[in-house]
């Protein structure tokens, strides 16, 4: 009987795709039919198909019925859960919602939200469904599986568009001109060592990179403090990885190193420079230090150095961070940043299809914090505020330039 009903199956599996619901049931209870009993078993095991549809395509075929418009009678079919169990939407809702999630009653607390982690509430609760009926309702209801969105920039300035339009005309004037504009930032702090970098590489199966289980800094190589430079009309990057402290001293020396070294050659004619910076960190708006130490740059390179400050909050939007920082941060994935100089030679490799090339220094100059300066040091600056937003727009001219 087997042997007879694998050729069943073998018929049955050729005329399926030409066969509506009904005559599959028709063809599979013929065929169960003919092999007598045990014929439904055999057919069922055979093909895969239950045994109760089986048995009904026997029936219907004794039964001889009239031919009917509709494969299934009115009606028919499983009933939807929300019709079986009216409450249940309403129980899931209070489960995800916003409002509610974070209810110390909740039986999702401290939990992941997976359908199968709802599902096993709503059972618990009364409700008995399946992971399955539950991405169904959550479909059903508008919810869908979404990460977290970086959008926010807290409290916006009233003027955040106007300094965006602001900055942008300066942009365009001084390309205009052939003067070099350039966004700068200091991308996060690295720890040096046999640490987990995010990421992936490519590596043979099964040996993937060991690190340490713990991310304690080591005393002797402690971070890497990566200064970047981006210049705009270029499409090239400068790093300076720093060992000692994020300072406005480091910052401006980064500033003087790329100048000496590649800046002054790319733009000999040049008499101005146009720095981006976002508005925290050793090259804020109102970190005196930082307007100090531009000012021993500008005397002693003879350059006319104007700054223009991102709105508090908006620093996701510098171009350094999307033109460059994120390019290295895809180029050294998944490696482990055991020595400084893995990190300058990771970074120096770093390119892209656009064309981007990249030059990276290891600085290992001591920066120490904590040097004040008084209001007096400030107002005795080669300083030109900007009359539209002083605090974030302004210029530092040469010694004896008028």
């Amino acid at each position: 009987m087997k042997r007879l009903a694998e050729a069943s199956a073998d018929r049955y599996e050729r005329l399926r795709p030409h066969l509506n619901e009904r005559d599959r049931r028709l063809v599979l209870g013929a065929e169960a039919a003919h092999l007598g009993r045990g014929g439904i078993k055999a057919i069922a095991a055979a093909t895969g198909v239950h045994p109760d549809t089986i048995s009904r395509g026997v029936r219907e075929i004794d039964e001889e019925p009239e031919p009917q418009g509709r494969i299934r009678a009115a009606g028919a079919g499983r009933k939807p859960v929300t019709d079986i169990d009216p409450d249940i939407a309403a129980a899931l809702k209070a489960l995800v919602d916003p409002g509610t999630r974070g209810d110390p009653m909740s039986p999702l607390v401290w939990t992941t939200k997976s359908t199968r982690t709802l599902a096993a509430a709503l059972t618990e609760d009364g409700h008995p469904v399946s992971d399955r009926t539950v991405a169904g309702l959550l479909s059903d209801d508008g919810y869908s599986l979404q990460s977290n969105a970086k959008v926010t920039e807290g409290k916006q300035h009233e003027d955040r568009d106007a300094q965006f339009t602001y900055l942008a005309g300066q942009v365009n004037d001084y390309l205009a001109a052939g003067q070099p504009v350039i966004s700068v930032d200091c991308k996060k702090k690295e720890l040096v060592g046999d640490f987990k970098n995010a990421g992936r590489q490519y590596q043979p199966a099964g040996t993937p990179e060991r690190v340490n289980v713990h991310d304690f800094p080591d005393k002797d190589l402690g971070k890497a403090i990566p200064y970047g430079i981006y210049d705009v009309s270029a499409n090239t990057g400068w790093v300076s990885v720093g060992t000692d402290h994020d300072t406005s001293a480091f910052a401006v020396a980064t500033l003087r190193n790329w100048w000496q070294n590649t800046g002054s050659a790319r733009y000999p004619d040049a008499k101005k420079l146009l720095i981006c910076a976002d508005s925290g960190g050793s090259n804020g708006n109102r970190i005196r230090a930082w307007k100090i130490e531009l000012a021993k740059l500008t005397a002693e390179t003879g350059l006319e150095i104007t700054v223009c400050h991102l709105p508090p909050g908006t620093s996701k939007w510098n171009k350094i961070e999307h033109r460059l920082f994120s390019q290295i941060t895809r180029n050294w994935a998944g490696r482990p940043l055991r020595t400084h100089q893995i990190i300058v030679n990771l970074i120096g490799n770093t390119t892209t299809s656009t064309g981007l090339t990249v030059e990276c220094v290891l600085d290992t100059g001591e920066y120490p914090t904590g040097l004040k300066y008084a209001t007096k040091d400030i107002e005795a600056l080669p300083i030109a505020r900007h009359e539209f937003h002083p605090e974030w727009n302004y210029t530092l001219r040469p010694p004896d330039t008028p």
